[in-house]
């Protein structure tokens, strides 16, 4: 039998089911799953998980579950839960019915424990978690022996349906899987299987349960029970192998899954460790897990990217076995290159001058037509108001400059988009002796074409001042100023202070004024922006630098 796959890219793990397939080792349709904590909110190198599982499952007609593994209620809620399960829809993927929560199974890995005491792989020590490190050994050196590990099979059953009673504390006793002290596989030196954990009230369980599976026995009794065929994870869970395949061994479960990993995705100028991403929300470094900078999935959504553009970067960058550090430049290509085909066009001005059009009539008032993408003319057209006072970008003007500068000069000429061609007359000046005010004036007969022979320095953005609506822009860059914040001691020296720019005073065509939060533009000669789903004022609406036109950051690293 030859199985046939999508179109999408190639990578050993296709290779590795379609041989499944057609050698018959796993008959029936492919099962993966995405088994999320519920500890935190998603991120980026989540997403590429998300992508592998649900797209393996479409490549070649399966199914792809969505299990929680919520066996640590210290640090889950409802909250992670909910936002996962909307990152994953958002991303664009659907598990239909086949939600579960590890703890679904909790009655069922007790029973399983039992299995592993009464056949003796498994027994009930009393060592605290210090004495169980030191008893374990090193990557030199074999651990020793629990004096509790030849408890007998009816003392260790007594004991372990006393620790579920509630009878004893926290860190008093643990269950542990009897395998070998002297492995050098160093998760296979007796691990644990259950612990203790009083006075906690579990989202899922409420108070039933005192004590808690472990991670490394919980998963591939999960997978089991789910008729998991292909259980693929990341690489630093390769070690664990042997302990999932030894589980799967020891008790009755009705399927034998397997374990594939695959290289976890590094992004440069960003963190990945759920625990660095708690940091910077906890101690108030940004403000909250869809902070713009975040690389969570939310944060990006807030931010503006699209799901196209996330199942793009996750295509490119491909599945392997090799550890790499991916660019940033390559994500904010993909939002680029999306947002490029979809994005209509407007006009932002960030950092507002004023011109007064001393010929233009005071009460006067046009409507300019503008595309709304230059090269997608379906997309159709919308209407500028004109009027004698804009507002173009303090940068686009210079009182003297070379003939580089393609902008606005004392006595040059420039054309506005989709207008006239305008002359800068008069500089006026604040108390300060700074710039506040052009004076200019309008040719008539420029609108839509240059008369022949005449050349202007360049093309300009502009907003009327009387039209134009009054906003806040956030321009965020990126998080870290280090390439590898994880190789600092301390990851949070490499924050970068200029992450987050507010711009206040913002003028924006009034197209803008009532767009759905999430939707994006390219605000021409900018960048990529979109409104702000934290927005506060509905009158005075946030948008959001999602990306700038061109990879800056690239030209900074090549003068470096």
């Amino acid at each position: 039998m030859t199985i046939e796959t999508t179109s999408r890219p190639e990578h050993f793990l296709h290779r590795i089911i379609r041989e499944d397939l057609e050698s018959g080792r796993v008959p029936g349709p492919i099962v993966t799953r995405f088994p999320p904590e519920p500890n935190g909110f998603l991120h980026i190198g989540h997403a590429k998980s998300i992508c592998l599982n649900f797209g393996l499952a479409e490549d070649f007609s399966g199914r792809c579950n969505l299990r929680f593994d919520d066996t640590n209620p210290h640090k889950e809620n409802l909250e992670f839960v909910e936002s996962i399960q909307a990152d994953v829809r958002w991303l664009g993927y659907d598990w239909e019915d086949r939600l579960y929560f590890a703890s679904d199974y909790f009655e069922q890995l007790y029973v399983f424990a039992q299995e592993l005491i009464r056949n003796g792989d498994a027994y009930i020590c009393d060592l605290t978690a210090e004495e169980i490190r030191e008893h374990r050994g090193t990557l030199t050196e074999p651990g020793r022996n629990s004096p509790y590990r030849e408890r007998s099979v009816d003392e260790n059953m007594d004991l372990f349906a006393r620790m579920r009673a509630g009878e004893f504390p926290d860190g008093s006793k643990v269950l542990r899987a009897k395998i070998d002290m002297a492995s050098p596989n160093m998760n296979m030196r007796d691990p644990a299987l259950y612990r203790i954990r009083h006075g906690v009230i579990h989202h899922q369980t409420g108070e039933a349960w005192c004590i808690y599976p472990m991670y490394d026995y919980t998963h591939p009794i999960s997978d089991a029970l789910e008729g998991i065929t292909h259980s693929i994870c990341t690489l630093e869970f390769e070690d664990h192998r042997p302990l999932y395949d030894w589980v799967i061994q020891h008790v009755s479960v009705p399927c034998r899954p397997h374990q594939y990993e695959f290289s976890r995705l590094n992004l440069a100028y960003t963190v990945m460790s759920k625990r660095k991403l708690t940091t910077l929300v906890g101690e108030n470094l940004v403000a909250g897990w869809d902070d713009p900078r975040m690389p969570t999935i939310a944060g990006l959504r807030r931010r503006g990217y699209t799901p196209e553009s996330i199942r793009e970067f996750c295509s490119r960058i491909g599945v392997t076995r090799s550890d790499n550090l991916v660019e940033m430049g390559m994500l904010e290509d993909c939002i680029r290159g999306d947002l490029n085909e979809r994005a209509h066009r407007r006009m932002g001005v960030l950092r507002p001058l004023r011109i007064v059009l001393t010929n233009y009539p005071e009460d006067g008032e046009e409507w300019l037509s503008a595309a709304n993408h230059p090269q997608k003319p379906e997309l159709g057209e919308r209407k500028i108001p004109f009027c004698r006072e804009v507002y173009i970008e303090h940068e686009d003007f210079m009182e003297t400059a070379s003939k580089k500068f393609k902008r606005l000069v004392l006595g040059g000429e420039v054309r506005l988009r989709y207008g006239y061609v305008i002359r800068c007359d008069e500089i006026v000046r604040d108390a300060a002796g700074e710039i506040s005010e052009l004076r200019c004036t309008y040719d008539p007969d420029t609108l839509g074409a240059d008369p022949e022979g005449r050349k202007v320095r360049g093309v300009i953005h502009w907003v009327s001042a009387r039209h134009g609506v009054e906003t806040e822009v956030n321009l965020y860059d990126r998080l870290f100023v280090e390439e590898s914040p994880d190789a600092l001691e301390d990851f949070r020296q490499g924050l970068n202070p200029d992450s987050l720019q507010v711009l206040e005073g913002c003028r924006l065509e009034p197209a803008l004024a009532d767009v759905p939060a999430g939707e994006a533009f390219q605000f021409e000669r900018v960048g990529y922006f979109c409104r702000d789903s934290g927005s506060a004022d509905a009158k005075r609406p946030a948008f959001n630098r999602i990306v700038t036109l061109r990879d800056s950051w690239a030209k900074i690293s090549a003068q470096e």
